[in-house]
């Protein structure tokens, strides 16, 4: 309702009301590099000044202890034993010393790619996987729900099957728009790789610089606690082809992370940088109290400039259900919690040979393993739990203005709910990618809310080219507004089917598949304490984008 709704303001205009001054910059630069510290890259605007040393250095500038503790998850963490101090003087200044601990060790892409193979392994039984609803369905094992709601696994949809989910037309390309996407390491084939893939899927491939990469300013390190580059090198094929998938004639930019630990950085290139209006990030902490508390903040700062530039941020919600499996207790993952933040949580689709949608719900999926001719449900470390979106209740950031009267206070209790909105994500309902390893060239099919979050970036892109170019800036209160329009966001509720596959992975994909045999998967099944419903719901937010989702959100 106010009239400065929408103005936006410049990368200079903000580093004139907010950054640090030049002088102040150069104070702290100036004792850090007394300090004996070596100083590194000062971000543009001015929220970070890098710098390096031994242990003993660290201590000695910051007067505290490094000691080294152990987390839930069994990992041992190095963090200060006592509150940083930083001379007097600067105090005002500085307003968080972050990397002292090894939270962003913790930091993981939000993909599930259990089911990733080659398209010839893919199909060895024949009878694997089907190209759409139905196409095969294993008769030979029990059928535990009526005809036509049992089906074989996905093969993973092709481009344009995923662009009628949506209702993309041939205008729709996100002409003239520019998409970020963040994350660790840099995947060197993945401009080749992306046009393999186009061959392959029906996309087109990218044309001549529609692809770039801003590498971290003191290169990639080695670090052997994080997940390698191979982990996040599918993740930024996906990302990429998922964007593309959407948006074939927009922008997109891969902002790299020197490691897993340097993904904020990353982000903070790209809100700085300012090109970019759009920034997908498949990836995330696994619940919000691992991160310490100046590390929340500083993110925070980075979300409100975005929201001040007119940029969306997208975070994946997680693959993770409700995290009881893997922190031990239900939370939402970081910084998708934030309410600066646009949270992506996860669909199942079921596409028919006519390539309309048969049915789609939330991705929370149960596991029943074929026992003396029966399904039973399993019972991993997990439960039945075999992946599904994460979400729920923050215990930290209080209800926003946009969820208030739409999340019901009984399950909020005055608390930022997650996720916001969801698209495909089910890796075994998923979409296909390509992506060279060390095997070979992989090409199947790829998921979790890490496929969500791009595919929703490059629907935006649409959006910004058919409202001429103009910013649509921080997205969640037009989110909510248009949960009643039900062309734009579609309600998810659950849908009884289910799927069998010849193996199965839990944890969203985190944890080694289970051996070949005769699996179930029953969607949208509650397997932990998440599933969707009738409103705003913990997996899929207030719904899934409609086909007229573009169109009513270019008109907000």
């Amino acid at each position: 309702g106010s009239q400065l709704y929408g103005q936006n303001w410049t990368t200079a205009q903000f580093a004139a009301r907010f950054a640090p001054t030049a002088q102040t910059v150069e104070q702290v630069r100036a004792w850090l590099a007394r300090s004996g510290l070596r100083v590194g890259e000062v971000s543009s605007n001015g929220h970070f000044v890098a710098a390096t040393g031994s242990v003993r250095q660290l201590e000695a500038a910051f007067h505290t202890t490094l000691g080294i503790y152990r987390h839930p998850s069994g990992a041992r963490l190095t963090a200060p034993a006592s509150a940083v101090e930083v001379p007097r003087r600067l105090r005002a200044s500085v307003t968080a010393v972050v990397g002292l601990d090894d939270s962003g060790r913790l930091v993981r892409p939000a993909h599930d790619l259990s089911r990733l193979r080659p398209a010839a392994q893919a199909a060895q039984d024949g009878q694997f996987c089907a190209r759409f609803w139905a196409e095969f369905n294993n008769a030979a094992v029990p059928q535990k729900y009526p005809a036509g709601s049992q089906s074989n696994v996905m093969c993973g949809y092709t481009a344009p099957v995923v662009r009628g989910i949506y209702g993309q037309t041939n205008a729709n390309t996100g002409a003239g728009q520019q998409v970020a996407i963040t994350g660790s390491y840099n995947l060197t084939s993945a401009e080749a790789d992306t046009n393999r893939w186009a061959t392959q899927s029906g996309a087109s491939p990218l044309q001549a610089g529609q692809y770039q990469v801003v590498a971290p300013p003191g290169g990639y390190r080695d670090n052997p606690n994080c997940d390698g580059p191979a982990a996040w090198a599918a993740e930024q094929a996906m990302d990429l082809q998922a964007v593309h998938t959407m948006a074939s004639a927009a922008m997109v930019t891969w902002y790299a992370g020197a490691d897993c630990t340097d993904n904020y950085n990353a982000l903070n290139r790209a809100v700085a940088e300012n090109k970019a209006s759009i920034i997908s990030n498949s990836w995330g902490a696994p619940g919000e109290n691992i991160v310490p508390a100046a590390v929340r903040d500083q993110v925070g700062a980075i979300l409100v400039q975005a929201a001040i530039q007119g940029q969306s941020v997208l975070f994946a919600s997680g693959d993770t259900g409700d995290t009881t499996g893997t922190a031990g207790r239900g939370t939402p993952q970081f910084p998708a919690s934030h309410p600066w933040a646009t949270a992506v949580g996860g669909t199942s689709v079921a596409v028919g040979s006519d390539n309309r949608i048969v049915f789609a719900t939330g991705w929370e999926t149960s596991g029943n393993t074929l026992v003396n001719g029966a399904w039973q449900p399993q019972q991993d470390a997990d439960g039945p739990f075999a992946g599904g979106a994460t979400g729920g209740r923050s215990s930290i950031y209080a209800a926003p203005s946009y969820q208030r009267g739409v999340v019901p206070d009984s399950y909020a209790q005055g608390k930022r709910t997650v996720p916001d909105i969801s698209a495909l994500a089910d890796p075994y309902t998923g979409m296909v990618i390509g992506v060279s390893t060390s095997s070979g060239f992989y090409f199947g099919p790829g998921g979790g809310t890490s496929l969500a979050s791009p595919l929703l970036a490059g629907m935006l892109a649409n959006a910004q080219q058919a409202k001429g170019g103009n910013r649509l800036g921080f997205l969640n209160g037009a989110l909510y507004a248009l949960r009643t329009n039900s062309s734009a966001i579609v309600d998810m509720t659950p849908h009884a089917a289910g799927m069998w596959t010849s193996a199965m992975g839990s944890f969203g994909g985190v944890s080694t598949p289970t051996e070949p045999g005769d699996y179930l998967l029953d969607l949208d099944a509650k397997p932990q304490s998440l599933q969707s419903g009738p409103g705003w719901d913990p997996v899929t937010g207030v719904g899934t984008p409609g086909t007229g989702f573009v169109s009513a959100i270019a008109r907000r």
